[in-house]
């Protein structure tokens, strides 16, 4: 099983939260992680966000991000193309999704459409969550 990472789920295997036991413990089963290179981005701001916002978390939140960029090769990279961009556009209409959103579940959907293997979505947004089950996705359930 292939595990793919929209940038929110992402997060919790490098920062603890609600739902990071759930998600290190399904990257473990998983024999791949897979995310789409615009995680890299997504998850470096929102990083540096929660720095500003609350600057005592700060060391833990460096050595998340070390943990990071050093995991980031680990991961089976989606890359962004025209035809991915076009699938994403396509999904933002059809679902009323957020850009990088449609780009995360397009990431996933090519990803589920191209390997011949099962792919688990892992996302924290039910609207998210029910696009990527109308595609035919199965999605991490933290409930």
């Amino acid at each position: 099983m292939i595990l793919f990472c929209d940038t929110s789920a992402l997060a919790k295997l490098f920062i603890e939260e609600e739902h990071s036991a759930l998600m290190i413990e399904t990257a473990d089963r998983a024999s791949t992680v897979a995310v789409c290179r615009i995680a890299w981005v997504e998850l470096i701001a929102a990083m540096a966000r929660r720095v500003r916002e609350a600057p005592a978390d700060s060391d833990l939140i460096d050595l998340g991000r070390n943990q990071f960029e050093l995991s980031w090769r680990d991961f089976a990279i989606v890359e962004i193309n025209q035809k991915l961009m076009r699938l994403a556009g396509e999904i933002a209409e059809a679902f009323a999704l957020r850009a990088y959103d449609s780009v995360q579940l397009a990431a996933a959907k090519t990803l589920h459409d191209g390997s011949g293997q099962k792919i688990l979505f892992a996302c924290f947004d039910k609207r998210l969550q029910k696009a990527s089950a109308v595609m035919g996705m199965q999605a991490v359930n933290p409930d």
